[in-house]
């Protein structure tokens, strides 16, 4: 193998987890997968690979190179594509990622459908609760809900969202449905925190003016999905974005409260590197997401 299938194999080993799993894609033997990253790590200096029968593991160094190869064949099979035409015909490996719940709930479908229309374009995604480096880490189109600070990439606004407060009608009919700042020393809170950490104060913009407020909250989740079904349980009040229980409300198992304590509406883009100089099955996917996104009455329109 030459140096350019070394970075290939590496890649493939990356995204299978394992050997074998690198082998089968490749049409190669594991032995020959092996020896590949023998000679690579030789030829570097550096242990990429922790290896066992069944997985791998990568080092800290092997995770950075790992990173840069993908980039570098990301524009090498850019390259090619402009040279032979198809920089006009989406074609190749598309990355997306997205926010758990909104990619599954709102990402899928619309992936879905482009692969539909896109049969020559291969998609994995990539729905995880963290900022994705797209450049970094190999990916080539991001759903981001959050204020954007100043980048090189590309950013298109497709909606946005609020943070709401929700409770049950009945626990709101055995509580009183609070108003004020004060009113919720009564009530109980449910929180939400991904790293399982311990409850913080709740921020309210009463009069457009930033306050914590401390509650009592004897339930932190660390899903949004738990939150959500906690307060449906009728367990609690709980803050959650617009878009994760957009159907509660509509069915009338969650009420929105307090809608005059809510901070500023979040804006939702759809980030990419590139501009213009996209390949076409980053331009194309982008020109369908925008479409469908701003389509979504939970975004509410760009």
């Amino acid at each position: 193998m030459d140096k350019l299938e070394h970075l290939r194999v590496l890649v493939a080993v990356a995204e299978a987890g394992n050997l074998a799993g690198a082998a089968r894609r490749l049409g190669h033997s594991p032995p020959a997968v092996s020896r590949a990253m023998d000679q690579l790590e030789a030829r570097i200096g550096a242990q990429l690979l922790v290896r066992t029968t069944r997985s791998v593991r990568f080092t800290e160094a092997g995770e950075r190179f790992v990173a840069d190869c993908r980039r570098l064949l990301g524009e090498l099979d850019e390259a090619e594509s402009l040279a032979g035409g198809s920089f006009r015909e989406p074609q190749g490996v598309l990355g997306v990622t997205a926010s758990s719940m909104f990619g599954r709930r709102h990402v899928a479908p619309l992936v879905l459908a482009f692969m539909e229309r896109h049969a020559r374009v291969q998609v994995r995604t990539l729905f995880v609760d963290r900022i994705v480096h797209l450049v970094d880490e190999g990916y080539d189109v991001a759903v981001r809900i959050a204020h954007l600070p100043d980048s090189g990439l590309t950013a298109v606004r497709v909606g946005s969202v609020r943070r709401v407060m929700v409770a049950a009608p009945d626990y709101l009919a055995a509580r009183g449905e609070p108003r004020t700042v004060a009113d919720l020393a009564g009530h109980v809170g449910i929180g939400f925190s991904p790293m399982g950490a311990t409850a913080t104060p709740w921020t309210l913009h009463p009069r457009g003016e930033r306050e914590a407020v401390a509650i009592d909250t004897p339930l932190v989740a660390n899903t949004g999905e738990m939150a959500i079904a906690a307060a449906v349980a009728g367990r609690g009040l709980t803050r959650t974005l617009s878009y994760q229980v957009a159907e509660e409300v509509a069915d009338g198992r969650l009420r929105v409260v307090m809608a005059d304590h809510e901070p500023p509406p979040i804006p939702v883009h759809l980030v990419y590197p590139a501009g213009r100089k996209a390949a076409a099955k980053v331009r194309v996917f982008v020109d369908l997401a925008v479409e469908r996104l701003r389509a979504l009455p939970v975004l509410g329109g760009a």
